[in-house]
C-alpha cells in the first residue's frame, strides 16, 4: 500500500497491508516535540494500534494537537477511574464540567474520606498505574454484549445510553481489570500520562492534565467561585428532573416527558431573568448593564428577555451592541499569522465608544454608527440614540466585562452581566459534554442558516475565535454581578437535525474533518427532539429560527 505521510513533507511510502501505525512511525523514525500518541488517518482520529489495509494519507500527533490532547485528557480520566475502583470499590466516580483549567470530579459512598485525604490517596494510586505502563485495550463487540458487560460491572449510565444505540457494534475499553467507555480514542499505554495534578476543590475534586501550549506542566488552580455558583445551581435543576445524562434524556422522548422538560427548563431561565432584573432595578443608581459572554451563548436573545422584565418596572430599556463599534479594516490589528484580530479589545473604536457612552449619559443624544462587515468600515444610517430619565442602557458585545471598554463610566452605574451555555447534562457519568461542543453546534445552525456560512466556515474559524476567547473574554468573568446559564436540556436534540446533514459535507480533504467526525459521533448519542415546544422567546430560537424576536 501507498503510505503518503505529512510529517515528512507528504513523503511516499509503500507497506504491506495490515501494518499497524505505530510500526510505521518507528520505521520512519517520525520525530515529534512529545511523544507520539495518535495519529490522523485520512484526517480520521486513529489510536497506534490502528491497521492500514488501503492506502492513507497519515499525520502522527503529540499532545500538543487538539485530537492528542482530547485522547490524553480521557486516557487520564481513565486513569482516575480505575484509581477509585481500586481504592473504593464501592465508590461511583462523577466527572462533569470544566473549570479552572480542569474538570471538576466527586467521589461519592468512599466511607467519609475527606477530599484532603482522597486526593493523596488517589494521586498516589495513579502514578502506581501510570508508572505500571499497563495498556489501554479496545474491543468491538456488539452491542447487546456491551450493554450486559456493563451491567455486570454497575454501570447502570452506560447501559442506558446503549440501550438506545442503533448501531450493531460499539466499543468497550479496558484498564486491566476497569472496563468503561469513551466516545473517543485513548493513548497506547498509562505512562504516556505523565503529567496531572489532583486537588481538593470547593467540595469536590479538581483533576487537570497539562496544559495543551506547554505540556510539562498543569496550569494553575483559579476558584472561579461565580462560575462554579452557577454550575451547582443548575446541577440542582438537572436531579429535580432526573436528567443528568443523554440517557435520561433518550428515556424521557420515549416516555413523552421532553415537552414537559422544555417547560421546566424555559421557566427557569425566565425565573433567573427575572430575578435579574429585580436586582438591577433595586440599584437604583445603575445606568448601564454589560452583557458580555463567548460565541453563541445567546447574549443578544437574553438582552432582549430583560429589557422585557426592566419594562415591567417602568423603566425604558436601550439596547446598544458593541459591534458596531469597530474600527475601519485597515486599522483592525493582525495576530501573529498576519492575520486581522477581530477578537482583540484595540479592534474596537475605543475613544468614540467611551465618547458616546458618557454623551448618553449626559442626556445628550447620538449618532449610532453600523458597521459594514462587508465594506470593514463604519456608516451613519441615520440612527439616533437618547436616553429619557427612566431609561437603561443594555450594552451587549464580547468585551462587556473588560474594564477598558468602559474604563470613561463610573462603575456604581455598572450592572455586569455574564452570559454562558454551560452545558450540565452528561453523555454519562464519567464522559462530560465540553461546554465549547454547545456553543460550536449552536453557532455551526446560526452560520449556516442565517450567515451562508458552511460548517468547514464555521469550523476553521473556531481555533481563532476560541484562543480569543480565552484571551479576551473568560479572564475577565469574574468581575460579573451575576451569570446566567444559558444552555438548555433538550437543545442538542433540537439542533441535532440542522447540524448533522452540514456535517457531512465537511470533506474527507479538509483538516477539519476530525473535528466533524467527532462532532456527528457526538451527536449520534442524541434522540432528535421536535422543536415544537420550544416558545419563540426562547434563547434557542437565537440559532434555528422562529424567534419572536427581531434580529
Amino acid at each position: 500500500m501507498e503510505i503518503i505521510c505529512k510529517n515528512l513533507e507528504n513523503k511516499k511510502i509503500h507497506y504491506p497491508e495490515g501494518t499497524r501505525l505505530s510500526e510505521i512511525a518507528a520505521d520512519l523514525n517520525i520525530q515529534l516535540k512529545y511523544p507520539i500518541i495518535g495519529a490522523l488517518v485520512n484526517n480520521k482520529a486513529r489510536e497506534l494500534d490502528y491497521r492500514i489495509f488501503n492506502p492513507k494519507i497519515l499525520q502522527f500527533i503529540d499532545v500538543t494537537h487538539i485530537v492528542g490532547y482530547q485522547m490524553y485528557l480521557r486516557s487520564l480520566s481513565f486513569i482516575l477511574y480505575k484509581a477509585v475502583k481500586d481504592l473504593y470499590p464501592q465508590a461511583t466516580l462523577k466527572i462533569s464540567h470544566s473549570i479552572s483549567g480542569g474538570k471538576f470530579c466527586e467521589v461519592e459512598n468512599t466511607g467519609g474520606v475527606v477530599n484532603g485525604e482522597l486526593s493523596l490517596k488517589l494521586t498516589k494510586r495513579m502514578q502506581e498505574i501510570v508508572e505500571a505502563d499497563i495498556p489501554f485495550k479496545r474491543s468491538e463487540i456488539l452491542t447487546k454484549d456491551a450493554i450486559e458487560i456493563y451491567t455486570n460491572n454497575n454501570l447502570p449510565d452506560k447501559k442506558l445510553l446503549f440501550s438506545f444505540r442503533t448501531l450493531l457494534y460499539t466499543s468497550v475499553y479496558q484498564l486491566d481489570d476497569a472496563i468503561n467507555y469513551y466516545y473517543g480514542y485513548l493513548v497506547p499505554s498509562t505512562s504516556y500520562i505523565n503529567i496531572f495534578n489532583l486537588s481538593p476543590f470547593h467540595n469536590g475534586l479538581l483533576l487537570q492534565g497539562p496544559s495543551r501550549f506547554n505540556p510539562q506542566k498543569t496550569s494553575g488552580i483559579n476558584a472561579q467561585s461565580k462560575l462554579f455558583q452557577i454550575f451547582q445551581e443548575h446541577k440542582k435543576w438537572v436531579n429535580i428532573l432526573g436528567v443528568s445524562y443523554v440517557g435520561d434524556i433518550n428515556n424521557a422522548i420515549m416516555n413523552h416527558q421532553i415537552p414537559n422538560f422544555i417547560k421546566i427548563s424555559e421557566a427557569l431561565h425566565e425565573k433567573k431573568i427575572g430575578s435579574i432584573a429585580d436586582q438591577i432595578n433595586e440599584r437604583k443608581e445603575v445606568k448601564v448593564v454589560l452583557v458580555s459572554g463567548p460565541s453563541s451563548s445567546g447574549k443578544t436573545t437574553f438582552s432582549k428577555r430583560l429589557s422585557v422584565h426592566l419594562e415591567i418596572f417602568g423603566h425604558k430599556p436601550v439596547l446598544l451592541s458593541v459591534d458596531n463599534y469597530f474600527v475601519d479594516r485597515e486599522q483592525t490589528p493582525k495576530d501573529e499569522n498576519g492575520n486581522y484580530d477581530f477578537e482583540c479589545l484595540e479592534s474596537l473604536d475605543l475613544k468614540l465608544f467611551n465618547e458616546q457612552l458618557l454623551q448618553l449619559l449626559n442626556g445628550e443624544e447620538i449618532k449610532v454608527p453600523t458597521f459594514d462587515f462587508t465594506q470593514g468600515k463604519k456608516e451613519y444610517l441615520g440612527n439616533t440614540l437618547k436616553l429619557k430619565n427612566n431609561s437603561i442602557l443594555i450594552v451587549e458585545g464580547i468585551h462587556c466585562l473588560n474594564p477598558k471598554l468602559t474604563e470613561k463610566i463610573d462603575d456604581s452605574l455598572k450592572y455586569k452581566i455574564f452570559v454562558s451555555a454551560l452545558t450540565q447534562v452528561s453523555i454519562d457519568s464519567q464522559n462530560p459534554i465540553p461546554t465549547t461542543d454547545n456553543r460550536l453546534i449552536r453557532r455551526m445552525v446560526r452560520d449556516s442558516r442565517y450567515r451562508g456560512y458552511s460548517a468547514l466556515d464555521t469550523l476553521r474559524r473556531w481555533h481563532s475565535v476560541r484562543k480569543g476567547e480565552n484571551k479576551w473574554i473568560f479572564p475577565f468573568q469574574e468581575n460579573a454581578d451575576i451569570m446566567f446559564n444559558s444552555a438548555l436540556l433538550a437543545e442538542l436534540g433540537i439542533l441535532k437535525q440542522y447540524a448533522e446533514p452540514i456535517l457531512r459535507e465537511v470533506p474527507e480533504s479538509e483538516p477539519e474533518y476530525a473535528e466533524a467526525v467527532r462532532l456527528m459521533k457526538f451527536l449520534s448519542y442524541f434522540k432528535i427532539i421536535s422543536e415544537k415546544d420550544i416558545p419563540p422567546t426562547s434563547i434557542l430560537r437565537e440559532f434555528f429560527g422562529g424567534s419572536s424576536f427581531r434580529y
